[in-house]
């Protein structure tokens, strides 16, 4: 049985309270269209998933303090100023069903303000002496951002084989979810080895949800607000369409490739979600993202029971089970 979000939180429900204050704190400014555009960004927040991983690890590997509380608050300053850099790159104007910042204050004012919230981390952090922390958070910006760039390098050939997906994921997206997971167990003073365990479990979730935002482009009708076959119109080469495309003969691998390169239609998306369904490619992201998911829990395995790791299994599985 899936868990909820709020029986997921229940042994950190305090702590996400208290975080959610000091978090807001945090972002204040003396600058009022600062202030205006920060209060804009914390209202629309999403399910606050990084932040519970933070908690839940720390709890898992020791006792949540003060250190733990800037680690989450680290986590989300700089995963927020990627996101309001990424919606200037990509020229999105929505985010989680909300406008970006830059399609309400233009782009200019969105790229200084992804600063601003990148100044701040570094400052929490910094002022509070948690280098260690720094040093987790700032290699997986490091890491998304190679990520990025080896994505849109490989998105001119269309030449990703299922190696290069797994390192350009594993970047964007799993460094991450490694780094808060790393993150949580070094604000309790966690061992290195029992951090460096953490990261790799984080990594292995980061990879699993991934794959699991990879499938609903290939769904018809998802709860996502997200329009199926986006992926394919941006030519992102995803893992079911990877596979699709390499179980596939030549001359069908090339007029595929030639629909995706010639700025598709959506004529032109339904033909290739169709030979992604006909061979068989969700199917097999499914099985992979299983595989994934099961490698966590068995490292997860090797933690004593308790609450925390309990909710940590539930939040594992929402993370590949959930609908938007």
């Amino acid at each position: 049985m899936t868990l909820s979000l709020n029986q997921i939180k229940e042994p950190i429900a305090e702590h996400m309270t208290e975080f959610e204050v000091r978090f807001r704190e945090s972002m204040r400014s003396k600058t009022a269209l600062l202030d205006k555009i920060m209060h804009y960004i914390v209202k629309r927040k999403g399910k606050q998933i990084r932040p519970m991983f933070v908690f839940l690890s720390a709890g898992l590997c020791g006792k949540i303090n003060d250190s733990t509380y800037r680690g989450a608050s680290l986590i989300e300053l700089l995963h927020t100023a990627t996101l309001v850099h990424d919606d200037v790159v990509d020229d999105s104007n929505l985010r989680r069903g909300f406008f970006s910042v830059n399609a309400l204050w233009k782009n200019k004012i969105a790229v200084l303000v992804g600063d601003y919230l990148l100044s701040k981390g570094l400052l929490l952090s910094v002022d509070n002496q948690e280098f260690k922390l720094l040093q987790i958070v700032s290699g997986a910006v490091r890491e998304m951002s190679e990520g990025e760039l080896l994505q849109i390098e490989k998105a001119r050939k269309l030449d990703i084989d299922e190696d290069v997906y797994f390192e350009i994921i594993r970047s964007k997206t799993a460094s991450l979810i490694a780094s808060c997971c790393a993150v949580g167990a070094s604000s309790v003073d966690a061992e290195d080895e029992t951090i460096d365990k953490m990261r790799t479990l984080g990594e292995t979730i980061g990879i699993a949800f991934q794959i699991k935002d990879d499938l609903f482009d290939y769904q018809l009708h998802n709860k996502t607000g997200k329009p199926s076959g986006i992926d394919i119109k941006e030519s992102k080469m995803t893992l079911p369409l990877i596979h699709a495309l390499s179980v596939s003969g030549r001359p069908e691998q090339r007029k595929i490739i030639r629909i995706i390169k010639g700025n598709p239609d959506q004529n032109d998306v339904a033909r290739v979600l169709n030979f992604v369904q006909a061979h068989k490619g969700l199917e097999y992201a499914t099985t992979k993202m299983e595989e994934y998911r099961n490698k966590a829990l068995e490292l997860l395995d090797t933690f004593p029971d308790n609450p925390m790791k309990h909710s940590f299994i539930g939040l594992i599985n929402f993370t590949i089970e959930r609908e938007s």
